[in-house]
């Protein structure tokens, strides 16, 4: 069995659900099965940066109820690049060597990172600097890492939204109405299409598809005409308009965030065709709440083979889901290729099959 192992584990990048229970999964596979301690960091890397460590070891006792609770219990930021850190003074700092310090400060003999590709690609470039001995787990509910089939979060966005869709379509017929819901994807459609489909979406626009008004407000007259006043939309944050420009919101720590292209299109739909047009934008409602089956199954999964990678001693690899096994992937492979909507893909001819209208 080796000597007793130190590991160490962060959640990075954007909350989701799912976190807690790979957590969960990880300290009950390392402690119950190898003897080993585990320590949970707070606030992804930054707690690796403030002395002492801001960590506390986990005990299955502790994590026992972790399986349904939303977000991160050990909390995480998706801002402050520790290769360029932005300072007080507005400055930038390289602080990565802080980063690598704490690990090595903790006596951890290898680290869990659960994230998206951006986190990804900064563990791994501080695992490489630094000597960390680094596992990943796949997490996001855009579903856009690169070689998974499935990453934490991503089920529990898209039944989110398809409850969404199921509701806004008995309001949206009530008042002879467009409804428009507006999602999160940040650069990929996934949510968009897997809970348009679901949910019986009339259109469907996702940013891997350009569209025209001209189409979306033939397929709503279409529908007028045919006796039913009302149209059910669904669409992807990072939509442009038809110009091609992206709509952004300029947000309090001064980053650019998509938004609010649910709103230009309800403007240009009332002008084509009308229609009297609501827009519901999900937000942060589609990152929380409590993780579905499907969630709370991979976590299990990943957790356990990602405890069982350290054990192995095979770093450097992601964990991934591929043709319904757990398959390790080199991180750098894993992450260089970015997951989109396929256009030809089968999520695409499913939508076009059922008369659903993406926009081209």
């Amino acid at each position: 069995m080796g000597h007793k192992k130190r590991i160490g584990i962060l959640t990075s990048g954007g909350d989701c659900a799912g976190l807690n229970a790979v957590i969960r999964a990880v300290v009950h596979r390392a402690v119950c099965t190898y003897g080993w301690e585990v320590f949970g960091i707070y606030r992804a890397t930054q707690g690796l940066m403030v002395r002492p460590v801001e960590a506390i070891q986990l005990h299955p006792k502790y994590v026992e109820n972790w399986l349904t609770v939303g977000g991160t219990q050990l909390g995480t930021t998706n801002t402050g690049n520790p290769f360029a850190f932005p300072m007080p003074d507005g400055t930038f700092r390289d602080r990565s060597s802080e980063i690598i310090e704490g690990y090595h400060e903790l006596g951890l003999d290898a680290l869990i990172g659960i994230g998206g590709d951006g986190s990804m690609a900064i563990l791994r470039k501080l695992a490489v600097q630094g000597g960390i001995n680094l596992v990943g787990i796949p997490k996001t509910i855009d579903n856009d890492v690169g070689i998974t089939e499935r990453s934490i979060g991503f089920d529990t966005a898209v039944n989110l939204a398809t409850e969404a869709l199921d509701r806004l379509h008995f309001t949206a017929a009530s008042h002879s109405r467009v409804m428009i819901l507006e999602v999160m994807g940040r650069d990929a459609g996934h949510i968009a299409i897997s809970a348009g489909i679901a949910g019986g979406a009339h259109i469907i626009l996702i940013p891997e598809i350009p569209y025209t008004l001209e189409n979306i407000c033939g397929k709503i007259r279409e529908r007028q005409e045919s006796g039913l006043n009302f149209s059910v939309m669904v669409v992807a944050e990072a939509v442009r308009t038809e110009a091609g420009e992206p709509i952004t919101s300029l947000q309090s720590h001064g980053e650019y965030r998509f938004g609010g292209i649910g709103q230009y299109l309800a403007h240009q739909i009332t002008l084509c065709s009308g229609a009297e047009t609501r827009v519901t934008v999900l937000g942060h409602v589609q990152r929380g709440g409590v993780p579905s089956p499907l969630d709370r199954l991979t976590a299990g999964i990943f957790g356990v083979a990602a405890v069982d990678l350290v054990a192995d001693e095979k770093y450097d690899h992601l964990v991934t889901w591929q043709n319904r096994q757990v398959v390790p992937v080199p991180i750098e492979a894993a992450i260089a290729t970015y997951n989109r909507v396929d256009p030809e893909g089968s999520l695409v001819r499913t939508a076009r099959g059922l008369g659903i209208c993406l926009g081209s």
